[in-house]
């Protein structure tokens, strides 16, 4: 037997569809109460979440889904009253399902009209008990957080509005800056800063910051209630809604004073420690600058007083007149090596290959150590190229040398090796770094070097050697020519087993220049020219003119580089040659040697100088230098290499 096709909702009279409609909701309890509060109908949801059948709920009171509490205060007639009287009720509270349990509902009620009269009651219930869970976990946490912030005394944490005015305050705010919240709520921020900051602009540019970088962090000072000053690390950080429209700033404030007062004398106490050092260091290399010098001093002086006395031999004169010429270059390498340590030397760099400056020392190096020490040279690379003064070179090589065989008084081996390397590591506290340098080993199986000793020994005058046997200068030359020329030095010792000095420095490109020979200069190659010399030292100066007469040549003696341009500009085609100090008052010898070659290009042009920082940092702009003190030769060396140039 055929059963009957159901019926479409569209077969369904309105009011048959709506009851379908009301009995088909579950997450709302929908249904009518009489005139008096009864209930009338009743859906799915509401018995789904309130417990009650149809059967069991239908002609009783509404307000039995009250709690007792609420029932005792008249709350199910306030509730119809209320929605008579202005035609509506809504609200949220607990109600009671059939086992007792409580939940949290959202109820509204609305009067059914008919007529003009009020025949009954809608009323809508949502069981809205978890999201009532959460907003009171989030108002309850909320709450710890105000109570957080506001229980904080160390920090002053508040908030300003999108404008930078005040907008809340924590007791910690009113500890350290010393407003009370009605005092301060609805001013700028600004009031907080210095009257310097606040001309600067500094309040706008914290929020900028702040704006721009997502946060602002700083420390300075700022100003309490009454004007005084304190020390504050300061956090803004802006806040955003969830649109990302800005809608204000959170700042925390901490007082900082005791801190940077602490700080401040340390400050002060390593600043005074740090001077003490270096007055102890002055100390240390006075005394060695004194001790060395009144040594070499002693020979030149009595060495001077004795060529005095009558009726001496040519022999005796030749013997001591030698004594003087070689103390005086004794002291010419002890300045040199202290110039060196200070990275103040006038450098003269050229390319050359690291091989074959070591093989061309090999012969000297086995004469200076004696024969109970063996040499190995070795070149791992074809050729090795660096851009560094050959002669610092060759000197910071020997004295790393001579450190090696004194550390092997009964005899040993010296290994010496080069070869190419993509970096430096770190050395003594400075980070390692990355580049094409040539480094040079020099490794010896020697007693080795104490920790403490280890640390000072590029230090000047720190030796550990018995007295007269060394200066003390020798690794600081080391020290210095590698600074100088962008490399570093490095020091590995193991006491017993033996030291390992690595060298290292920048590698060049281009061609080797050749070693030129050293070679006398003859007076002949050298004609008479007239020379304007400009020297502000009286005694190096009249030294120098008479010296230059002797050599045949004409010479004019000025005292400073002003008077110089003056003269040229008068009667420059009178002059050859312009043989100027380097340091001197006024312009110096650098900017008089520019200036000529700017004004007159085709006079030469020679620098000479012990000491120049510019010469040391910029070298010499291209013009000859011929370093004080200077020998015979060399002065004839200069003035044949300027007529071989002119």
């Amino acid at each position: 037997m055929n059963e009957p096709a159901p019926r479409l909702l569209t077969d369904l009279a309105q009011s048959e569809r709506f009851e379908l409609l009301i009995g088909a909701v579950k997450d709302y309890a929908i249904y009518l109460l009489d005139a008096d509060g009864n209930v009338a109908t009743w859906n799915t949801g509401a018995q789904r979440f309130k417990g009650y059948s149809a059967d069991e709920i239908i002609g009783q009171h509404f307000s039995r889904f009250y709690t007792e509490e609420d029932r005792a205060r008249g709350k199910p007639a306030e509730a119809l009253r209320t929605a008579r009287e202005q035609g509506r009720f809504e609200a949220e509270g607990w109600r009671v399902r059939k086992d007792g349990t409580r939940f949290w509902t959202h109820v509204v009620i609305d009067p059914v009209v008919e007529n003009g009269a009020i025949i009954g009651f809608a009323k809508i219930t949502r069981d809205i008990s978890e999201k009532k869970a959460i907003d009171d976990a989030l108002r309850e946490s909320e709450r710890r957080f105000r109570l957080l912030v506001q229980g904080v005394r160390d920090y002053a944490i508040y908030m300003l509005d999108s404008e930078g005015n005040v907008s809340n305050w924590n007791a910690g705010a009113e500890a350290i800056k010393r407003y009370t919240a009605e005092e301060i709520v609805g001013r700028h921020f600004s009031i907080f800063y210095t009257p310097e900051d606040q001309a600067a602009g500094a309040p706008a540019r914290a929020l900028a910051t702040a704006l721009r970088e997502g946060k602002f962090e700083g420390e300075a000072q700022r100003v309490r209630k009454g004007g005084e000053r304190f020390w504050a690390h300061v956090l803004i950080d802006p806040i955003r809604d969830d649109a990302g429209e800005l809608i204000g700033f959170a700042k925390i404030t901490r007082d900082i004073t005791e801190r940077r007062l602490a700080q401040e004398a340390i400050d002060r106490s390593r600043e005074a420690l740090i001077q003490a050092q270096k007055m102890e260091a002055i100390g240390r290399l006075t005394g060695g600058v004194a001790h060395d010098f009144n040594n070499l001093l002693t020979v030149i002086r009595a060495s001077a007083d004795y060529l005095r006395r009558p009726g001496l031999s040519e022999e005796k004169r030749a013997r001591y007149v030698e004594a003087i010429a070689e103390t005086a270059g004794r002291a010419t390498v002890l300045t040199s090596q202290l110039l060196a340590f200070a990275r103040r030397q006038p450098l003269q760099p050229e390319v050359f290959d690291v091989g074959v400056r070591l093989r061309s020392l090999q012969e000297m190096i086995s004469t200076t150590i004696g024969s109970t020490v063996s040499v190995e040279v070795e070149v791992r690379d074809a050729a090795q190229l660096v851009l560094a003064d050959p002669s610092q070179f060759e000197t910071a090589v020997l004295n790393m040398i001579i450190n090696a065989r004194d550390a092997m008084p009964r005899g040993g081996q010296i290994r010496i090796t080069a070869g190419a390397t993509d970096g430096v590591p770190a050395v003594r506290g400075h980070a390692a770094a990355s580049g094409d340098f040539v480094a040079i080993e020099i490794v010896d199986n020697g007693s080795g070097i104490e920790p403490d000793t280890l640390a000072r020994i590029f230090e000047p005058f720190f030796t550990t050697k018995a007295v007269d046997k060394g200066t003390g200068l020798g690794l600081s030359q080391v020290y210095g020519f590698a600074k100088q020329s962008r490399g570093e030095v490095a020091v590995n010792s193991t006491p017993g087993v033996g030291t390992t000095f690595t060298l290292y420095l920048p590698r060049a490109t281009g061609k080797a220049v050749p070693t030129p020979a050293p070679a006398t200069v003859d007076l002949a190659v050298v004609p008479n020219r007239s020379i304007l010399l400009v020297e502000d030292n009286q005694g190096v100066g009249g030294f120098a003119a008479g010296l230059l007469r002797e050599l045949g040549q004409t010479v004019t003696w000025v005292g400073d580089a002003q008077a110089a341009l003056d003269i040229l500009r008068a009667r420059q085609k009178d002059f050859d040659l312009v043989f100027t100090d380097v340091v001197m008052p006024g312009m110096s010898g650098i900017e008089l040697g520019k200036e000529i070659r700017r004004s007159w290009p085709r006079l030469e042009v020679i620098l000479t100088s012990g000491y120049s920082h510019v010469l040391a940092e910029e070298g010499a702009h291209g013009f000859q230098l011929l370093s004080k003190p200077y020998s015979l030769n060399g002065l004839l060396s200069a003035l044949g290499r300027e007529t071989a140039l002119a």
